[in-house]
């Protein structure tokens, strides 16, 4: 392997999401094809060794150390997974084995609190053969029986065989006494095998493949004869210690490759993280316009996964219902003239017949703010500024057209109304009449078994008037000549309203509930009219620009990992053409 081409590019193949893995995958797939290190001429060849460890095997058997194995099925030459070099041959796990064992189900009678180690799935790893000791058993074994027959040694490797089948462990020097429970098998290579080669092959991808062929018995589980029928491309003995040592290198910066990306990103979260403070509690223009720029000059930089475009969302719908997304106006006819407005339209509607009076509107009245609102604002509950709250129909719908349109909460995505998946309801004519959706109207989910989704809200546009709505949505009605309803789905998108919904049933269980007495009592902050224009203006711009970020964001992923590809392949095949096109 070329390892100098993939350190010359590795600057920009190492923001790929998984880039590191994939190097430490490739690092083994190419040391179990002898692609690795270069193979030496005078290196006594692989079966020639292969027939040194029959006759090591036999020596066993004659006295007594070991039992005599059954015959292994041959190696089919037609149809092997992949060449290997001259030097080597294929064999199976159990020719090179001299125990292939699992522990009892008795285990559980000898547990205490300290003693011997007994090693379990949990202590095993995937992709590696580190022992993860973090969460240990012991247990006071038997002097015989499993005390004698499962008892591990330096070299032992260890395989789960039921379950997350595949998982790996080797026995270290100078480990102590320990043991297995029947989860897990136990492989006691010949002692000329014993060492990292063996479970260098089975973190491989070619040996984590055999995990995923058809499992014989129970499902998800392998029987001791499956273990030792596995095939291993061996290489002469010499090599094998030359393929672990250069392993062993490779991982090593490997490991220094990801402690560095470590430390990239945790100083672009605490950058961006304190970019976001100073934007979120900047208390004067000039300074909030500072932290902007400073922001938004640095957003490559600071935005590496989708998660922190979503962070820059939420930012700038904080900013913007706390009055600092766009200057203040003198102009501006105040808030609490809105709401006055808004109270005299219901009140003649309620006198009309056409809604019903309200119960808790007054709810702001002791509420207050966790931060300060410009001087033309007013904070409002939702139940002041709505004219009414309705739930949906309870009729069941279905594909067929031929009733009224009903959105359900699948068709409210991201704030709007989707109608790819629109179903159909039977409603009487009253019924379709009193939910029927107008223009500015507000859906929100009031029931939902994830907390994400309740209270989530979509506005509707004019693809969707007079369309219906069931039962686990409620219609949220204002006045649109004196409120943007713009700004209003996006206050209440808002962390700040957020939080309003999820903290009172994020204990909940199962179903998620918020009621219209707990939406009308909703804070809101309202600014006046033609500074909501403004905001809603200013939001769609940057939430325009957010889009714009994550499809580059999307797309340099998406070539890093087509350069990805590119090094790793020439790196194999010595191909720098592939690169420099690239």
């Amino acid at each position: 392997m070329n390892a100098e081409l993939l350190l010359a590019h590795y600057d920009r193949i190492s923001d790929a999401s998984d880039a590191v893995a994939r190097l430490r995958k490739f690092v083994l797939d190419l040391a179990v094809r002898g692609k690795l290190v270069e193979q030496d001429s005078n290196d006594e060849l692989a079966s020639e060794l292969l027939k040194k460890i029959q006759a090591e095997k036999r020596h066993l058997v004659k006295n007594g150390i070991i039992g005599k194995q059954a015959l292994l099925p041959s190696i089919d030459e037609l149809n092997l997974p992949f060449a290997v070099p001259s030097g080597w041959c294929w064999t199976r796990l159990g020719a090179l084995s001299q125990l292939v064992t699992s522990g009892s189900r008795d285990w559980a009678k000898y547990y205490s609190s300290e003693g011997a180690i007994f090693l379990r799935m949990g202590n095993l790893s995937r992709d590696s053969y580190c022992l993860r000791l973090t969460n240990i058993q012991h247990v006071n074994p038997p002097a015989d029986g499993e005390g004698s027959r499962t008892k591990l040694r330096e070299g032992d490797i260890l395989i789960s065989i039921t379950g997350d089948v595949g998982l790996l462990g080797l026995i270290p020097a100078d480990f102590g006494e320990a043991y297995i429970n029947q989860h897990t098998c136990l492989v006691r290579p010949v002692e000329s095998m014993v060492g990292r080669f063996l479970p260098q092959v089975f973190s491989s991808p070619f040996g984590q493949g055999q995990f995923d062929e058809p499992q014989r018995g129970l499902k998800n589980s392998f029987r001791l004869t499956d273990v030792m029928h596995f095939l291993v491309p061996l290489p002469p003995l010499s090599e094998q210690g030359r393929i672990a040592t250069k392993v062993d290198e490779l991982m090593a910066l490997c490991d220094r490759l990801e402690a560095t990306q470590r430390e990239q990103e945790t100083r672009r979260e605490q950058l961006t993280a304190s970019a976001h403070y100073h934007l979120n509690s900047g208390e004067y223009a000039d300074e909030l316009r500072i932290h902007a720029q400073f922001f938004i000059g640095h957003l490559p930089r600071l935005t590496k996964r989708p998660d922190q475009i979503r962070q820059l969302r939420q930012t700038i719908l904080n900013l913007a219902v706390k009055g600092k997304l766009v200057d203040q106006s003198p102009n501006d006819k105040p808030a609490s003239e809105l709401l006055k407005c808004i109270d005299v339209a219901r009140t003649k509607l309620v006198k009309a017949g056409v809604i019903k009076a309200q119960k808790g509107t007054e709810a702001s009245q002791t509420r207050f703010l966790a931060f300060d609102l410009p001087d033309n604002w007013k904070a409002a509950s939702l139940g002041e500024i709505a004219f009414s709250f309705k739930y949906g129909t309870s009729v069941k719908c279905s594909y067929e057209a031929g009733g009224e349109p009903v959105l359900r909460i699948p068709n409210i995505d991201n704030g709007k109304i989707n109608i790819d998946d629109l179903k159909f309801g039977p409603l009487s004519k009253r019924e379709a009449d009193d939910l029927r959706l107008r223009l500015g109207d507000i859906l929100m989910v009031r029931s939902n078994g994830s907390l994400e989704l309740v209270g989530r809200p979509a506005i509707i546009e004019s693809a969707s008037v007079g369309y219906c709505y069931a039962g686990y949505l409620v219609r949220v009605r204002t006045s649109v000549d004196h409120i943007d309803t713009r700004y209003l789905l996006l206050a209440l998108n808002s962390p700040h309203t957020r939080t309003q919904i999820e903290v009172p049933i994020r204990s909940a269980v199962g179903l998620k509930n918020v009621n219209t007495t707990e939406l009308s009592s909703l804070l809101i902050p309202l600014p006046p009219l033609a500074e909501q224009h403004r905001i809603v203006a200013k939001v769609d711009k940057l939430m325009a620009f957010c889009d714009k970020l994550e499809a580059n964001l999307s797309t340099a992923q998406t070539e890093t990992s087509r350069l990805l590809e590119s090094v790793l392949h020439a790196a194999l095949n010595g191909d720098h053409r592939r690169i420099d096109q690239g």
